[in-house]
């Protein structure tokens, strides 16, 4: 079974600054992998069970992380993966067939509208952004329009939720924003948003 993921952002800012990577020897440039999308309140989800039409929906994740789907009912579907929906409603609907064998689901991700995040401090645009898919810290600062020309490139603080509590992850983008060319290494360490993160900017 296959998870699809649509996004409906609009078209990316361009970066603040251009940079040129340069790769190690043997070596190709490449930022560390995205992290697989995981469904956020606000989302809307589009589940189909093959060749049941009344089993074909949009759902819209609720404030608490749940959603509903019919012979299924409630679900917390906030935090897990497409994919990981897709097992449960085939799980809960196996009963529902003599035989046990359940269609294939798919669960796409139709709107990601939940994922957010805010960029406040020195930068030109702060705010609340609605990416519609995961972004690093790089193009976090693209969103708000790039940093201000007096902005503590190497003290920015990611601050994130864990648990009941918050954590405040430190990150420094001044090797890069201030360089033509860069390590590969130091693109692959460039920190993952999260949706509810705030990225401050001294």
């Amino acid at each position: 079974m296959a998870a699809g993921f649509v996004t409906t952002a609009a078209a990316q800012p361009s970066l603040p600054v251009a940079i040129q990577s340069t790769p190690a020897a043997g070596a190709s440039p490449a930022a560390s992998p995205l992290p697989v999308y995981r469904i956020n309140p606000g989302d809307e989800l589009e589940i189909n069970v093959w060749r049941e039409d009344q089993l074909q929906r949009v759902v819209k994740v609720l404030p608490d992380g749940s959603l509903s789907f019919p012979l299924v009912g409630s679900i917390q579907g906030a935090g897990r993966t497409p994919v990981e929906i897709e097992r449960i409603i085939s799980a809960a609907l196996t009963n529902k067939y003599v035989d046990g064998k359940v269609p294939d689901v798919t669960v796409a991700v139709r709107s990601p509208s939940g994922l957010q995040f805010s960029v406040i401090g020195k930068v030109k645009g702060p705010g609340i952004f609605t990416p519609g898919r995961y972004v690093t810290l790089l193009e976090a600062l693209s969103f708000a329009g790039g940093a201000d020309e007096f902005a503590s490139l190497d003290n920015i603080v990611i601050v994130r939720k864990s648990g009941a509590g918050l954590v405040s992850i430190p990150a420094r983008l001044g090797g890069i924003l201030r360089s033509k060319s860069v390590s590969s290494e130091a693109v692959k360490n460039i920190p993952i948003i999260e949706s509810g993160d705030t990225v401050i900017v001294p």
